[in-house]
């Protein structure tokens, strides 16, 4: 296990935000080409597809990442577990296909973007970025999307110009995610042997596969079915447009955060694998206090720049996006946390069953939630019913781990951040108030913002500021 954790976080930071890039730099143009209501059927449209994508990917790649974690000294079961899981994906993304169409068929009206749309369950049959995440191998990766997401940004700005491009833009990203996959497979030679036939099990661990899929199911319920019961309920595909766009802001940022569940889940495996639970320890602290340092900041730029960002972001008619981001900023702190504890942790460890219980409690209360409050508040609702799910996931699995890991003590490796945060959010919210919106006082704001926070830790001698500091000026010996 020679590889360095940082550096892989910092190649998987890199994938991530690369997935995420093209609608970063795309929304503020295709706010303004596809409107409000596009973005709303858009977001409606892929919420049904995703039932389906997640029929498709059945818990497989989470299971297969960790198998080639715990073999990554043995390139044979490598093999044998990359072709079984390949034969479980022909036959479940089959499925999915054929269910799909049974379901479209029956829907009114046109259904040309929902066939559209379907390119995105066929893009699951040639994703084997599991495989490398396995391995640790996350350069490769990153290479990969740079050259797609590259791509599919010039496309977007060369093809889609008015509303009625919004089919258009649907096949664009589906045939996209589709090259992305397939890319990658141009790898493969340097690290597949030969396997005999008669080895080839597909099903052999299919119920740990089902046992991993449960979750999925769970985090999918508040995650997706918040945007396809705002359409339902509603009738609105503007309360979509504006709950899609809120929610895009800040799962982008928190993409920073939930990066490192994937570079520590094959070294926590390994961990396991080889009963060394002090570094699982030392590793989870560390993780923590990793969240706290960069989630507190995050959710305090949120609610403070909210109001000046917005308008100059999305354009005219996304009024509603501010306080939605507002309520949905609570998210990063959150998720970040239950990341550390459900997909670092219990994940690698063998507790699956641990985090399944964990995000149907997430799942149950969101569902509640939204039935009573989506009528009422509309997509406020929903975001509201969100964010109560997400501390309900957190504070389950803190009370499981309890005996593993003080509660009192992650909850102490916070006090420093919220301090910090408290005083960045006091000086950042009045001058984006007083400045008037714009992308030059936008980042006068988030920059004064950073100073702050980094100034108070400087004085503090935090561990972790000195730490990234470090990395850098490593970097740039280098």
């Amino acid at each position: 296990m020679s590889k360095s954790v940082s550096k892989n976080y910092i190649y998987n930071v890199s994938y991530q935000l690369l997935l995420l890039i093209t609608p970063f730099i795309t929304t503020p143009y295709l706010s303004r080409v596809l409107e409000p209501a596009g973005i709303g059927t858009y977001s409606y449209t892929y919420s049904i597809v995703s039932y389906f994508i997640l029929l498709a990917s059945l818990g497989v790649a989470d299971y297969a990442q960790r198998e080639i974690a715990y073999h990554q000294d043995n390139p044979h079961l490598q093999s044998r577990t990359f072709y079984e899981v390949n034969c479980i994906r022909f036959l479940l993304v089959g499925l999915s296909l054929c269910v799909y169409y049974s379901v479209v068929s029956s829907f009114a009206g046109d259904h040309l973007i929902y066939w559209y749309q379907a390119l995105n369950i066929i893009a699951v049959l040639f994703d084997i970025s599991w495989f490398f995440q396995g391995l640790e191998e996350f350069g490769k990766i990153v290479l990969r999307n740079f050259i797609i997401k590259f791509a599919s940004i010039v496309l977007i700005f060369v093809l889609i110009h008015e509303p009625t491009d919004l089919n258009k833009y649907v096949c664009l990203i589906g045939m996209m995610n589709v090259l992305s996959g397939l890319s990658i497979w141009l790898y493969l030679p340097k690290y597949l042997v030969a396997v005999p036939r008669r080895e080839i099990k597909p099903f052999r661990n299919f119920s740990i596969i089902i046992q991993m899929f449960l979750p999925q199911i769970a985090i999918q319920i508040y995650t997706v079915l918040d945007k396809t019961m705002i359409g339902v309920m509603t009738g609105s595909p503007l309360e979509n447009g504006y709950y899609e766009q809120a929610e895009k802001v800040v799962k982008m940022s928190l993409t920073i955060v939930t990066s490192l569940g994937t570079v520590m889940l094959p070294r926590i495996a390994y961990a396991y694998a080889h009963k060394d639970y002090e570094t699982i320890r030392t590793s989870m602290m560390r993780s923590y206090r990793f969240v706290w340092f960069l989630t507190v900041p995050m959710f305090c730029g949120f609610i403070a720049v909210s109001n000046n960002f917005v308008p100059w972001f999305f354009g005219p008619g996304y009024d509603k996006v501010v306080p939605l981001m507002q309520i949905l900023s609570g998210l990063v702190i959150a998720i970040g946390l239950s990341n550390v504890t459900g997909i670092q942790y219990m994940l690698p460890t063998n507790q699956q069953n641990k985090l399944t219980l964990t995000v149907v409690c997430g799942a149950v209360v969101n569902f509640a939630l939204n039935l009573f409050l989506i009528p009422m508040m509309q997509s406020i609702g929903a975001a509201i019913a969100s964010l109560i799910a997400e501390i309900t996931v957190t504070a389950v699995q803190f009370y499981i781990v309890r005996n593993v890991f003080s509660i009192a003590q992650i909850g102490q490796l916070s006090i420093k951040y919220l301090f910090s945060g408290l005083i960045m959010f006091a000086v950042t919210y009045p001058l984006s108030i007083y400045l008037k919106p714009g992308i030059v006082h936008t980042f006068i704001t988030i920059a004064a913002g950073c100073l702050i926070y980094a100034g108070i830790l400087l004085l503090a001698k935090d561990s972790m500021l000195y730490m990234f500091i470090s990395k850098i000026q490593e970097k740039i010996h280098h």
